[in-house]
């Protein structure tokens, strides 16, 4: 992992306004050369100016030890730099200075202003030197010398600082934006881990919720009926034995059904792992656990598998049968269709399918012996059914047979027709039944 923005920003141990211990030397350094350089020009200004010596050495000392605050007032070295320029002095802190000052971030209008102010301080006392030269004899050069120097010289201590500290500050700048985006990008990628993470989190919670629905539907109906016709069996034994063997007879038909269903259910974890096997490489072994995307995949397809095993799944022509076990399981119900039956996609018709089955498995359950209208409408860009049992009879009698319940079929229910659109509503009725209704988007 790269060393981000924020972490270079707040890296900084060195004392003061210094980020690090070695800028602080280095500034260190800068300074005292430059007291040291304005102090040796300052005893050629006190000559010129008729000062005592220790007083130019002093103020060239003072003057030059101002380098030492370029990274934090760099404008006010500048102004110091042009300021101490008619004394021939400062040289060093000129060229500094102009280039701490381009570097910085400040404004452009002002670097672009001090450097005009240096360029003419010392294009102006360039050129008076040069002319006194002249007059004096001390050079025989002709007219051309003074304003050729003066110019030279003024361009050779502004124009290289200046650029310089520009490119370095674009350079500076450009790093620190570099480093920003990596940042951003970092945040970012650690965003989406996380989100990545939180969604297959809830893909997983999905698919044990789905995986359980569907196991839900594809064995507790069949296992339901099995129950009510083996406790009918055992009522009926002695004194009706051909029903009793009748009912034998479907209780062993149900339980086949179930045991195909499951092993149904098991080829195709097989085939899951077999793929996997497969596909990986001979020197690294599978995996002992079974995928849970096999898992899901393995309870959808038996959940989609109806009671004729040529049949790819359940669907809505299914339904006569599906009331025929309940009735011969020993419920009172009537099925109604109403409307033009026509063909629907196969997860609607599933889903439908799945929604009666289950609410007559809870009539099974909770209201033996009750009365159950299956109500189906087909209509324009709908279908709805309806479930609805009367009042149980009083408990105690033959019908009655206590089944175990999960309390999540009204959830499974509403989680299918929920995930197609559509509408599901369950509830008590006022004659004190139960109603369960269910419309689907076509």
């Amino acid at each position: 992992m790269t060393t981000t923005g924020e972490e270079h920003t707040t890296a900084g141990t060195g004392p003061w306004w210094w980020v690090r211990w070695r800028s602080a030397v280095l500034d260190g350094g800068l300074a005292l050369a430059s007291a040291a350089e304005c102090a040796g020009e300052g005893v050629r200004f006190a000559n010129d100016a008729g000062l005592p010596v220790p007083v130019g050495v002093a103020f060239g000392a003072m003057a030059g030890s101002v380098l030492l605050l370029r990274r934090k007032w760099p404008i006010a070295v500048v102004l110091v730099s042009i300021a101490i320029t008619p004394a021939q002095m400062g040289f060093l802190m000129g060229l500094v200075g102009l280039y701490t000052l381009a570097a910085s971030e400040l404004p452009r209008r002002i670097i672009g202003a001090l450097a005009g102010m240096s360029f003419a301080g010392m294009l102006i006392v360039t050129f008076v030197r040069a002319h006194q030269g002249v007059v004096r004899g001390d050079v025989t050069m002709g007219d051309w010398f003074v304003p050729f120097i003066s110019i030279t010289t003024a361009i050779g201590m502004t124009a290289p600082p200046v650029l310089l500290g520009l490119y370095v500050g674009a350079r500076r700048r450009l790093m620190e934006s570099l480093r920003e985006r990596a940042d951003s990008l970092e945040r970012e990628l650690q965003l989406l881990a996380e989100r990545a993470e939180e969604r297959a989190e809830w893909a997983r919670n999905e698919e044990r919720t789905r995986i359980a629905r569907d196991m839900h539907d594809v064995v507790a109906h069949r296992v339901s009926l099995m129950v009510v016709h083996a406790a009918a069996l055992q009522a009926v034994a002695r004194k009706d034995p051909e029903k009793a063997v009748k009912n034998a007879a479907l209780v062993g038909d149900m339980g086949r059904q179930a045991l195909t269903e499951l092993r149904e259910m098991l080829g195709v974890l097989r085939t899951g792992e077999g793929a996997d096997a497969r596909a990986s490489s001979a020197a690294v072994p599978p995996a002992p656990s079974v995928p849970l995307a096999a898992v899901g995949a393995a309870a959808a397809a038996a959940a989609s598998r109806a009671a004729d095993d040529s049949v790819e799944g359940p669907c809505l022509a299914e339904l006569d049968e599906l009331v025929g076990q309940s009735a011969a399981a020993g419920m009172v119900v009537e099925l109604s269709v109403h409307g033009d039956v026509r063909d629907y996609a196969p997860a609607v018709e599933q889903t439908a399918y799945r929604v009666v089955q289950e609410a007559l498995t809870n009539v099974h359950k909770h209201a033996a012996g009750a009365k159950t209208h299956v109500r189906l409408a087909h209509r324009v860009s709908e279908i709805a059914m309806q479930v609805e049992n009367e009042c149980p009879p009083e408990p105690g009698g033959v019908s009655s047979v206590r089944l175990p319940s999960g309390g999540n079929g009204l959830l499974g229910m509403k989680e299918r027709v929920a995930a197609l659109g559509g509408v599901f509503v369950s509830g008590p009725t006022d004659a004190g039944g139960f109603r369960v209704s269910a419309v689907i988007p076509a």
